[in-house]
């Protein structure tokens, strides 16, 4: 009798094991798309053209969490939209705070203007830091 009791509790276990195996197995297949959702091999930046309309305008968007083009040069003073595709808010905003859209909601779309003096500006996602490119000002 101990033999048997003890046999069908191994069974059980053995079947809780796997059972909350396939679970934390189901979870972590669940959160990956949001982990690499937020993550980019690119380092948050794949295209880099910039995007000029016929009338000079600039325009760059935000999808997949990533700045399309992430690189810009544009002219001193050049008007720049920036329209979000996510379903989570955004920003593109300079490292040294030289211009900065404030929050995009999705579906949105913010404007900025270039700064006047020449040079390289870095640029981020005050939300999701590791979105990132470049406005070159020449």
């Amino acid at each position: 009798m101990k033999f048997r009791v003890l046999t069908k509790f191994r069974v059980l276990t053995k079947f809780r094991h796997r059972r909350t195996q396939a679970a934390l197995l189901a979870a972590a297949l669940c959160f990956l798309p949001s982990l690499t959702g937020c993550s980019s091999s690119g380092g948050g930046s794949s295209s880099n053209t910039t995007a000029a309309t016929s009338n000079g305008a600039v325009k760059v968007t935000i999808q997949n969490f990533i700045y399309h083009p992430s690189a810009l040069k544009v002219s001193p003073g050049t008007t720049i939209t920036v329209t979000n595709q996510d379903s989570t808010p955004h920003t593109l905003t300079a490292n040294d705070k030289s211009f900065d859209t404030g929050n995009i909601a999705p579906g949105k779309s913010a404007t900025f203007t270039a700064p006047s003096k020449s040079g390289t500006y870095a640029y981020t996602c005050t939300i999701h830091p590791n979105m990132h490119g470049v406005l070159t000002v020449s």
